[in-house]
């Protein structure tokens, strides 16, 4: 009887000391996935970035160390671990053209709660014409208002300019690819910002492309122009924005530029055209 007793005591304080680390164990944390697109040519490997960051309260912080898996048509094509920055890498090799989205989601992780995201996979033809589109260049300007506003609204709440969607859609339905550009502001992340991109061309119903963040310095775009045509994308030859900055990378390379809207004569660039809107812009292509 007392055997039985003492074993009873026993099993109850093992229970005890074993419950805190049960209900961790049983405890995942939640997270959030974010994506960048990726550029690829059809029977050419791809390399989809993803990063993994926490969401608990105001606390963001990446994960490493987590199974992460990219699914492409309902399927897992390839698997991954985050790194100490909450990156990971993936290679893929598509073989159809065109642009399809992508899912990376979590693995098998006795941490992490489940989570997804999503990016595009541009599958393009090298020989296909593309066109590089700053994406401010599609923004409405704010009209001047007699009540002063406060502060600016972030590129996410404003509104596409008129006819941008309807232009855009004629140029891409059976000719050119595109390539939207969007800026980081310093200390800006550039997955948060072409995950915010995705969405406010998707919310304006503009045609999908191949989202390319890039810091706020003059030589980046230009570096990325080089390093596209070094792969094979010679059909990069023609930008169009609203910035000098922007403008002076093409036309630096002997590429074409358009500035619009119509900016201010003493921000013309000598060599550029300049449409005044976006029926304007496709005239001149």
């Amino acid at each position: 009887m007392m055997s039985q007793t003492r074993r009873a005591c026993f099993a109850f304080f093992l229970l005890i000391v074993a419950s805190p680390s049960l209900l961790i164990a049983a405890e995942k944390r939640p997270a959030a996935i974010l994506v960048r697109d990726a550029l690829t040519a059809p029977g050419q490997p791809a390399t989809v970035e993803a990063k993994l960051i926490s969401k608990r309260l105001m606390l963001i912080a990446a994960l490493g160390g987590e199974p992460l898996e990219l699914v492409v048509d309902g399927k897992v094509v390839a698997t991954a671990l985050t790194g100490g920055d909450g990156r990971a890498f993936f290679a893929y090799t598509p073989k159809a053209q065109g642009l399809a989205p992508v899912h990376v989601r979590i693995g098998n992780s006795p941490r992490v709660d489940q989570a997804e995201g999503q990016a595009n996979l541009a599958v393009w033809e090298k020989r296909q014409p593309i066109l590089v589109i700053e994406l401010s260049s599609l923004i409405e300007e704010p009209l001047p208002s007699r009540i002063p506003s406060i502060g600016i609204a972030p590129e996410s709440e404003r509104k596409p300019m008129a006819e941008v969607a309807d232009e855009l859609g004629k140029l891409t339905q059976f000719y050119y690819r595109v390539i939207y550009v969007v800026t980081l502001p310093v200390g800006g992340d550039g997955f948060q910002k072409s995950a915010e991109a995705r969405d406010w061309l998707k919310r304006h119903k503009l045609p999908t492309g191949y989202i390319l963040a890039l810091p706020a310095d003059t030589n980046a775009l230009g570096a990325k122009i080089d390093e596209l045509h070094a792969s094979g994308w010679k059909t990069i030859k023609t930008g169009v924005g609203r910035s000098k900055a922007f403008a002076e990378a093409f036309l630096q390379r002997r590429l074409d530029a358009i500035m619009v809207p119509e900016p201010t004569k003493g921000e013309v660039l000598r060599k550029a055209k300049v449409a005044k809107d976006w029926k304007d812009v496709r005239k001149k292509l």
